[in-house]
């Protein structure tokens, strides 16, 4: 049983958590397996367009395939990246943890608040990762955690893919992917695609819960607008009420200090509540959207998979029919076909164990995936309402005790 610093989406909501993304330190007990991993130290490198934001990533282990029991490096977004797609590329039926989305905004993306969330985000990135019993043994893993950075620029550089082609090669994928659309609205070509209950339970369920969470968050994005604008007002309101306060003599004047300063007050509580809210539940529930973006990815792979091993078989049959006849006609190309035949039965076993691998481990993703949403979401909706209690608890208080003072003024 390995231990591991686990932060999952819940890791915002935990008042444990420290300025620098960590919480407990790891075990003493040097027997127990243990692998804690911390995103730290934001810092702008560069200028313009090719400036970005560098991390202090540390990883504090006792797995005896890393390096030693502490490792420091400094990465940047697009190691994360880096790491995201390769797993993606060799877990496949496993939910990958989601990235946080990059802002091309200048104003945003290196606005203060913007690389706070973006720092705690890929924490808990890089460390749901590690709590993952597969991906954690992950040889990519270990390398992003402990290699130079020479060496992650270097192989960032070497990665292949659809975004790393030419031009010219995007352009004659996305003509045969036109092409492909066209015959199946033509009806030229059905759309190969799994008749299984339970495959289309997951697939509406999936893209049901992607429309409500994105929903929540629209309005969890409103309440925290709404928190914000308050606590400006009462702030705008304060300083007007405290100049007109100073117009007047005696009692009144002093009644009008007093309500300045305490729309002041609130508004500062109004402020810190905003942010309580942005973190302890419109990110929660962003980074929840993001994950089921990650799911949509996970099961697009499949109905590729399926999609695959359809094909093969039907090339199969297609490639028995063509032996036959050469076997019929005694033709010299018989032993040609035969190898052939041989070849492409070997690649659909391949791709058949491959979709039922991917079938096997998305059964276990999202039963997984439920428990830890079920988790969370108790845990931000326990938060936004015990904030927003304590919000208008203190509100009340506040305008109750500056009653006296003003009935006084009154009589």
């Amino acid at each position: 049983m390995i231990t591991v610093v686990n932060y999952q989406s819940a890791t915002l909501l935990s008042p444990q958590r420290s300025s620098s993304g960590s919480s407990h330190s790891p075990r003493s007990s040097s027997s127990q397996p243990y692998l804690s991993i911390s995103v730290t130290e934001p810092v702008k490198l560069g200028n313009g367009v090719q400036a970005y934001i560098s991390y202090r990533v540390i990883t504090k282990t006792n797995f005896p395939e890393y390096q030693g029991p502490e490792k420091i490096v400094i990465r940047r977004y697009s190691d994360f990246v880096w790491l995201r797609d390769r797993l993606f590329e060799k877990y496949k039926g496993v939910f990958i943890p989601p990235l946080p989305e990059k802002s091309t905004v200048e104003k945003f993306r290196f606005s203060a608040e913007f690389i706070e969330l973006r720092r705690q985000a890929l924490d808990i990135f890089v460390n749901r990762i590690a709590s993952h019993h597969e991906l954690q043994q992950s040889e990519d893993l270990r390398t992003f955690l402990q290699a130079d950075e020479e060496t992650m620029e270097r192989l960032r550089s070497q990665e292949t893919g659809i975004f790393k082609k030419k031009p010219a090669d995007l352009m004659q994928i996305f003509k045969e992917m036109q092409t492909r659309v066209s015959d199946v609205v033509l009806g030229k070509e059905k759309p190969v695609e799994e008749s299984n209950p339970e495959y289309e339970k997951l697939k509406n369920y999936i893209f049901e819960l992607e429309n409500h969470l994105s929903e929540a968050q629209k309005h969890a994005y409103r309440l925290v607008k709404r928190h914000k604008e308050l606590g400006q007002s009462l702030s705008d309101f304060g300083k007007a009420a405290k100049l007109l306060g100073a117009c007047e003599g005696h009692a009144l004047g002093k009644a009008f200090s007093d309500l300045g300063t305490k729309s002041e007050t609130l508004s500062v509580r109004l402020q810190k509540e905003a942010h309580q809210l942005l973190m302890n539940f419109e990110e929660p529930l962003k980074d929840y959207v993001r994950a089921v973006q990650s799911i949509k990815a996970t099961i697009a792979e499949r109905a590729n998979a399926f999609r695959h091993q359809c094909e093969l078989a039907e090339t199969i049959k297609l490639k028995e029919i063509n032996l036959d006849k050469l076997m019929l006609t005694r033709s010299d190309k018989v032993g040609e076909a035969e190898l052939e035949y041989k070849e492409l039965k070997a690649e659909s076993e391949e791709a058949t164990r491959r979709f039922e691998n991917i079938v096997r481990v998305m059964n276990e993703e999202i039963v997984r995936f439920q428990d830890q949403k079920t988790q969370d979401m108790g845990i931000a909706f326990h938060q936004f309402a015990k904030g927003q209690s304590r919000l208008a608890n203190n509100i009340a208080d506040a305008w109750r005790s500056l009653l006296p003072k003003l009935e006084a003024c009154l009589s």
